[in-house]
């Protein structure tokens, strides 16, 4: 049976979940603020939210199941940061 998650696709999202939240940030942050941006980050910041839980566990998974890759464990790690400080903004 063909593995649906591979190491590479697996780094890929990881890298896209916290560029998804950094770009967040970075817009808060310069303050931009256009109708057509808010309305994509309102779309799309519970379904990243939800990933970024689902792929950090995923991700501590594979990486026992499989052996190591150092640019799994990057991702994994900035994804973890990524997602203490995102669920920390909350409280």
């Amino acid at each position: 049976m063909k593995q649906v998650l591979t190491t590479k696709s697996l780094t890929i999202i990881n890298f896209l979940i916290v560029a998804y939240f950094v770009l967040i940030w970075l817009i808060n942050f310069y303050q931009i603020d256009y109708i057509l941006i808010g309305v994509f980050r309102e779309l799309l910041s519970i379904p990243f939210l939800i990933a970024q839980l689902i792929f950090l566990v995923l991700g501590i998974i594979h990486l026992f199941k499989n052996k190591m890759n150092l640019l799994l464990v990057f991702s994994l790690l900035i994804l973890a940061i990524s997602t203490v400080f995102t669920f920390g903004s909350f409280f």
